[in-house]
């Protein structure tokens, strides 16, 4: 940062994550920069046709910018686009919903201006490069991106053992009568431990034991957890190869532990498409 006239100005870059019309042509642009965390900067006459880079201020798009600081709101003086990460999931919805799924998840997980998050701003770079790419379903991606997220705040799901008291015994119940591996053994064909289902209490912060159990806990299908433990730490052929209800049992678990920890609903996921 340096001082011009006696005004702070920075430069940093980062993803827009959403705008707000200000007046009759400026803009309000919320951005998760990649060393100064989120930001709220105002973009003078950038509504305007005429405007030097209205365009490059959009939602998803990776900018290189030049503020001034304010006392309330930023001023951006300069912005470069890095890279347009919305142009590839524009004709595709369930992308681009997942998409702006990410982009709320991301400002939600920072909820204090200022405090750098470059953990998190890493996490949606590569979700958001990972929906362009297609190279797996949309939304597999975002509830990777989502349980890693959660993982960064420090509320990961415990999956290998009992949220509760630690023990590696996690319960099992009676489950749905499929084979010990996921389908088509692809992935290297890993086991889901015991088959069957498991008891997972969101509230308690995942899997429990027989013990620990607490009234009300899911029951979801041990390839289920299988599944979220490869989205959690990136074994996307274990994921590619899941069975697509398992995928959706997966999103609805990831969808209601999030929000549960957020104390806020994430109004975008309600429009993300399921398999």
């Amino acid at each position: 940062m340096r001082e011009n006239n006696g005004v702070a100005l920075y430069r940093d870059d980062g993803i827009v994550l959403r705008t707000q019309d200000l007046g009759e042509a400026d803009r309000i642009i919320t951005v998760l920069a990649r060393r100064t965390g989120r930001i709220r900067a105002v973009g003078k006459g950038v509504r305007r046709t005429k405007s030097r880079f209205g365009a490059r201020l959009e939602p998803f798009t990776h900018v290189d910018l030049l503020l001034y600081e304010g006392r309330s709101l930023d001023i951006v003086t300069q912005a470069d686009s890095l890279r347009a990460y919305g142009e590839p999931l524009a004709s595709d919805y369930p992308r681009y919903t997942a998409g702006v799924a990410m982009l709320e998840t991301a400002e939600r997980f920072t909820p204090e201006e200022r405090q750098p998050a470059q953990r998190q701003f890493l996490l949606l770079v590569g979700g958001l490069r990972a929906l362009g790419a297609g190279e797996h379903g949309a939304r597999l991606v975002l509830d990777a991106f989502l349980l890693r997220s959660l993982a960064v705040a420090g509320y990961a799901p415990a999956l290998e053992e009992c949220a509760v008291c630690g023990s590696p015994e996690v319960s099992a119940v009676k489950g749905d009568g499929e084979g010990a591996t996921a389908k088509g053994g692809r992935g290297g064909g890993r086991a889901a431990k015991g088959g069957g289902s498991r008891a997972f209490a969101i509230a308690a912060g995942g899997l429990t034991c027989r013990s620990c159990r607490p009234a009300g806990a899911a029951t979801p299908s041990a390839h289920t957890i299988t599944l979220m433990g490869a989205l959690l730490r990136g074994d996307w052929p274990l994921a590619d190869a899941s069975l697509p209800r398992h995928q959706v049992e997966c999103s609805g678990l990831v969808a209601a532990y999030l929000q549960w920890h957020l104390e806020h609903s994430i109004r975008s996921l309600r429009h993300v498409e399921h398999v």
